[in-house]
């Protein structure tokens, strides 16, 4: 099954400054959204949410209530969308809401990390990944060491699939939706065979969702033990969900963006819904909750169990694909944050340009891209990443508060779509995201405060480019 093609790039009027491109269908949206959610947590995060929460209850309505909650914030996004469908997407909304500097700071935190990271460590998964089917690129062969660092084979990879999936998206539109949507097909075949055979021919035991923890359905805890308990659980429930903002960043691109983006979010977070309990219900078939909760690994642990060791080979063609077409995902979308930040003379200049031949963010691509292999040489995305959690979620309880704020600041300004459930849908995600940042603060203080670090770091580069901006201008 193949996606609604990408329209081509229409001529330029001459003397016309370039513009991005409204190519990006529905489909294209929706499968966008999914691919940028989907990369590797879902094969991971079993555990963490096994430990605090021991019981097949709590444990799949933790998945049920990260969708239920991000589909709040989706609500309050989507009026925030057609209010302002431009590329840039929360960083719009935040500037719109609050002023340059908390928007700056949210747009900083995605390159410096959240989204640099993610792309350095989607890379570098695939390639770690694609090393166990072709030994020879596996993390075993150490290229060089520096400053305590082993750079092996597999990072080497890391760094060709950055490559790749930059100059891909530099060079149209098309190519780079055209990417996203085959990898992401591609994984979601792979997915759907893991769960049908895991159930019609696994050696897994239904007895597993039943089993109980001890101290029965309360796991022995009071009540205020179990909020805290699911609060640590959403923890990872949330970097699992985390990427539904993606469309908002490319809204410049999307075909009837005031429709569209509210639609492919909405879609996009229940498939996506759907897709995480079915996998967690193969894991629980696989192995009792007990045993989840020992495993790192646990799609490799559940395959193991259900077929043969022999079935790692088959799933880790699965993970890589996965990565990568996450990793594709968040290449497309998060160049177009740094566009906007750029055009707000708030960020590198040159990465403002866009390509006249091919209507691409090409430096910001391509600025995106070279930070992303800093980090994939550093090898600390993914403990940087860990840290920034705690500020998108942050950023997105902000970014809810801000949709109240506009009512009253800008309402003059036309709402195609307006939240469903004001002021009581978003306003329950407000309560839940400001519950969520407390409990990470009592319970993780050293991710909430190096969190905050990285984030209040870029204020310094906020005043560099502001007093640049105001010279420009002067000038002119």
């Amino acid at each position: 099954m193949t996606s609604a093609p990408v329209s081509s790039v229409p001529a330029e009027t001459p003397g016309e400054k370039p513009s991005l491109v409204r190519g990006l269908s529905l489909l294209d949206s929706v499968l966008l959204l999914v691919s940028g959610i989907i990369g590797s947590s879902i094969f991971l995060t079993a555990k963490d949410i096994a430990g605090p929460l021991p019981h097949p209850f709590w444990f799949f309505l933790v998945w049920i209530l990260g969708g239920a909650i991000s589909l709040c914030a989706c609500a309050a996004f989507a009026e925030l969308g057609s209010m302002f469908p431009d590329s840039g997407g929360q960083y719009i909304y935040l500037r719109e809401a609050y002023g340059d500097l908390v928007a700056f700071l949210y747009g900083w935190m995605l390159f410096a990390v959240a989204n640099g990271g993610t792309i350095a460590a989607l890379s570098v998964a695939s390639a770690a990944y694609m090393g166990n089917i072709v030994p020879a690129i596996s993390q075993q062969h150490v290229m060089f060491t520096a400053v305590g660092i082993a750079f092996t084979r597999t990072h080497a990879v890391g760094l060709v699939l950055i490559a790749i999936l930059t100059f891909v998206n530099v060079f149209g539109l098309r190519w780079g939706a055209l990417l996203n949507n085959v990898s992401t097909w591609t994984k979601f075949t792979a997915m759907a065979g893991f769960v049908v055979l895991g159930f019609a021919i696994g050696k897994g035991h239904w007895s597993n969702f039943t089993a109980h923890a001890p101290g029965g359905l309360s796991m022995g805890l009071n009540p205020g033990q179990l909020i805290s308990a699911l609060g640590v659980g959403l923890i990872a429930v949330f970097w699992a969900y985390d990427g539904w903002v993606y469309i908002t960043w490319v809204a410049g691109e999307v075909k009837d963006p005031r429709r569209n983006v509210p639609v492919a979010m909405a879609l996009g977070v229940v498939a996506v819904g759907a897709i995480y309990l079915a996998m967690n219900m193969t894991y629980v078939y696989a192995l009792p909750l007990s045993e989840v909760a020992k495993h790192d690994t646990i799609a490799h642990a559940a395959a193991a169990a259900l077929f043969s060791p022999e079935a790692a080979i088959w799933l880790s063609a699965m993970i890589a694909i996965s990565c990568f077409s996450a990793a594709a995902a968040g290449t497309l979308c998060g160049s177009r944050v740094y566009l906007a930040m750029a055009q707000d003379g708030v960020f590198f200049k040159r990465m403002a340009v866009i390509h006249p031949k091919w209507r691409t963010p090409a430096f910001s691509l391509i600025g995106q891209g070279i930070w992303a292999a800093v980090l994939t040489m550093s090898g600390r995305y993914d403990q940087l990443y860990t840290y920034v959690i705690f500020g998108m979620v942050l950023s997105y309880t902000l970014t809810v508060i801000g949709l109240f704020i506009l009512r009253w600041k800008r309402p003059d300004v036309p709402r195609p779509y307006r939240c469903t459930g004001y002021p009581w849908v978003p306003g329950f995600y407000v309560l839940v995201g400001g519950a969520w940042t407390l409990n990470t603060i009592v319970t993780r203080p050293t991710q909430a405060f190096w969190g905050a670090t990285i984030v209040l770091a870029g204020i310094p580069g906020y005043l560099y480019w502001k007093r640049t901006s105001r010279r420009i201008v002067a000038s002119e």
